[in-house]
């Protein structure tokens, strides 16, 4: 299929392949350091195992979301190909709920690991949350692999419908189903997002309880706490996270609105917004991390020295 494309999809496309491929590559330098940590000590530790899976997911959600992107504006004709839509929609619906419900996960552990609470179920947690986090994993992966499948069925089954409903004539009866259809794909989709906000909420809204409670505490003590500089290290982390998260939420609701599937200005913003979430996060994640900063600093000095060598 020939192209043809406006100036505004021409913008469109190389503003979302700079931001893609910088947070492809930042997200793969987070992977590929955490990696070579695992074949070194042949082990990670939870928050590692977290930021690993974490780096997967946003790699290729923006892998998937670059190509969907890139065909429905440039090759939009593509798409009548049967099989494809649902295939790359299904695929990027799963790296996109991964990519909350892990986030999500991050949030849950560093409440768990951080905060200070004499509940006996959360002493139990802080007890077992190393052997919690793969379960955790696991269980989101699982929900987003059921929550794309789900949709996959949705639209199949939604499409075969309608083609019997045209080909019989039956063209009244299209405009109910389709908008049935785009009511349960809104509900399953807005469930795995919602559950992923709720936990980032709780764990928020713990972790400045606990710091408000230990500052309580330490107020009398002029020394520098360990306990309380893990919590305000945990607390920036988690509310960086939060404050992005909510406004991602938000622009991700705007989406699913049909009347706003328009070429203006403010869901230009919104999808510029939507495509360095997983970068800017990552980035964040890597300066927040003493590790994962030092050995970017040091390539990023050694890529300095071989410029100015030339």
């Amino acid at each position: 299929q020939q192209s043809n494309v406006t100036s505004y999809g021409a913008t469109t496309v190389a503003i979302i392949t700079l931001q893609a491929f910088s947070g492809m590559w930042i997200n793969a330098f987070l992977v590929w350091v955490l990696c070579i940590a695992w074949v070194k000590k042949e082990t990670l530790n939870s928050n590692e195992k977290i930021l690993l899976l974490l780096g997967c997911c946003r790699f290729w959600h923006l892998c998937i979301s670059w190509l969907y992107s890139f065909l429905s504006i440039i090759y939009p004709n593509y798409f009548y190909v049967q099989p494809t839509c649902k295939f790359l929609l299904s695929i990027q619906n799963f790296f996109d709920c991964s990519n909350f419900s892990v986030s999500a996960c991050l949030c849950v552990f560093y409440c768990i690991k951080i905060a200070n609470f004499k509940n006996s179920c959360f002493v139990y947690l802080k007890v077992k949350i190393d052997r919690i986090v793969p379960l955790l994993l696991l269980g989101s992966v699982l929900l987003s692999l059921a929550i794309s499948s789900s949709l996959y069925n949705i639209i199949d089954n939604a499409q075969c419908n309608n083609h019997s409903s045209t080909g019989q004539g039956n063209f009244s009866k299209v405009s109910g189903k389709m908008d049935y259809v785009f009511f349960h794909i809104y509900f399953i989709y807005g469930f795995g997002f919602v559950t992923s906000f709720t936990a980032v909420i709780i764990s928020a809204l713990l972790l400045l309880f606990s710091l408000w409670r230990h500052k309580c505490k330490m107020q009398k003590n002029t020394m520098n706490n360990p306990s309380m500089d893990a919590h305000i290290r945990a607390m920036k982390s988690v509310l960086s996270f939060f404050i992005m998260y909510s406004i991602n939420f938000a622009f991700l609701t705007l989406t699913l609105i049909p009347s706003t599937r328009e070429k203006n200005p403010m869901m230009f913003l919104v999808y510029i917004f939507l495509y360095a979430f997983p970068g800017f996060h990552s980035l964040i994640l890597i300066l927040s991390n003493p590790k994962l900063k030092n050995t970017l600093i040091r390539i990023l000095s050694c890529v300095k020295c071989k410029i100015c060598m030339r």
